[in-house]
């Protein structure tokens, strides 16, 4: 019999992943630091061609490109004389599970039913989980979705108890756990007990899979206007959005600036149980946003397909408050109602338009669908029962876990630049501090890959951590 103590199943988890996702990783390590992540992903055998074949298999992808003209207007009214780009976004609520992580569940299953596996697992929060349910269901797959829901006292946020009723809706076992290692132990129990694949966020297919939405941007901001947008904002949270968006976007040969946005909710732990129902957003937040950028490999599979800070050109932090008061005005100006996931981008490109000159355009990737749980008003309501502080103001004085400040004017809305040279240089420290190596040649140019810095920049952080 199987010893399946906590620490008996950590100590397996190799053995566990590699069975589960049917690659091994270990041909693509160069025994340091470095490993070939291109050789990764072209591993998977899928270009951009065979993904939109089979993501249209699916109903996926092609979704609309939409101008938000009247939210445009009052970025214009805001800005100075001459400034104000053009915003549109990207409705990825148009894809059947209601989000962009559709592409990404498309390449996995499709995947997994041609390797042979019987069923699927994620663990997920989130809108994954119910990506991955209505492909299986499609595909005639088994799911079981692993969610971390609640806290001790078994109270969760309604956007989580939401998003678990769409995941059943498509036909998945939706098994709910508390914050904390709970939920890494019993997904890979899970693994190992069924058999079935691991359909993480974080493998090969998946972020292949987000490809074609930067693909599919440049094309058809090129069929409307001839030329490229001027930025693309993405919400970054674990980093496959943006990682996948930023190279579809290469692929297609568009140099739009590539720019992250996350919610600032700095001070709060992600993995604490006093902790967790004090954020107002589960995921494209700081509490993910920051780690996985600076070591994306502390995912569920060996080594990370999504590594944003290859791509990052910018990243932007937004409050809580200013998110919740965006999502507001799409519905009241645009007559669009999305999920708050989603108008952490549109936050920021509304805040970005704003430097931007009126000629020039800038894109919001992704929308994600809402419901019952996902609106607003419920999220404000728990977060008072929590004791949060709700009052109009100046979002800049929100405090993560004490307040959410709605801004009292939209003129209040403002992205706040993070430190990227912070980041690059937390990432190769991180990395030092994994391995426990002497740099070689190899690795300091794929940290630098790693970094979108040069060779100097990494030396020098290198000598610094000595």
């Amino acid at each position: 019999m199987r010893d399946n103590s906590y620490e008996a199943v950590m100590a397996r988890k190799g053995e566990i992943m590699k069975t589960a996702v049917g690659m091994d990783y270990a041909k693509f390590e160069s025994g340091s630091i470095a490993f070939d992540y291109e050789g990764m992903l072209a591993s998977t055998g899928l270009n951009i061609e065979e993904v939109r074949r089979i993501q249209s298999g699916f109903s996926i992808g092609n979704t609309p490109l939409i101008e938000l003209k009247n939210i445009t207007a009052l970025a214009r009214k805001l800005a100075p004389a001459g400034k104000g780009a053009r915003i549109f976004i990207k409705d990825e609520a148009a894809n059947p599970s209601g989000s962009f992580k559709a592409r990404r569940a498309a390449t996995s299953i499709y995947t997994a039913k041609k390797m042979g596996y019987k069923g699927a697992i994620a663990a997920t929060s989130g809108n994954y989980g119910a990506a991955v349910a209505s492909v299986c269901a499609m595909s005639g797959l088994r799911c079981i979705v692993m969610q971390e829901c609640y806290d001790s006292h078994k109270l969760g946020q309604p956007e989580i108890i939401e998003k678990a009723r769409k995941c059943e809706a498509f036909g998945a076992e939706v098994v709910q756990l508390t914050v904390g290692p709970e939920l890494f132990y019993m997904f890979l129990r899970a693994l190992e007990d069924t058999g079935y694949f691991n359909a993480s966020l974080y493998n090969a297919y998946g972020v292949v899979g987000v490809e074609t939405l930067g693909y599919e941007i440049a094309e058809q901001f090129r069929a409307k206007f001839g030329r490229d947008p001027d930025a693309v904002v993405a919400t970054n949270a674990g980093g496959g959005n943006l990682t996948g968006t930023a190279r579809g976007l290469i692929k297609a040969g568009c140099k739009a600036t590539v720019i992250g946005a996350s919610v600032n909710l700095a001070g709060l732990h992600m993995a604490s149980d006093t902790q967790f129902n004090r954020k107002s957003f589960t995921t494209g937040h700081t509490g993910f946003g920051m780690p996985f950028s600076t070591w994306p490999d502390r995912s569920d599979v060996p080594r990370s397909a999504a590594r944003p800070l290859r791509y990052m050109e910018r990243y932007v932090t937004l409050s809580q408050g200013e998110v919740f008061y965006t999502t507001e005005m799409l519905a009241s100006l645009e007559g669009l109602e999305r999920g708050p996931a989603g108008n952490v981008s549109l936050a920021a490109a509304f805040s970005i338009a704003q430097e931007m000159d009126a000629d020039q355009c800038i894109v919001v990737q992704e929308t994600e669908y809402t419901g019952a749980g996902k609106h607003i008003n419920p999220q404000l309501d728990f977060a008072r029962k929590n004791g949060i502080d709700i009052r109009f103001g100046d979002p800049a004085e929100e405090v993560p876990g004490k307040s959410i400040i709605l801004p009292a004017h939209p003129n209040l809305i403002k992205a706040r630049d993070a430190d990227l040279g912070h980041l690059r240089g937390s990432l190769i420290r991180n990395a030092l501090a994994n391995f426990k190596v002497a740099p070689t040649d190899a690795d300091v140019a794929f940290l630098a890959e790693e970094t979108r810095t040069d060779e100097a920049f990494v030396r020098a952080a290198i000598e610094a951590n000595q």
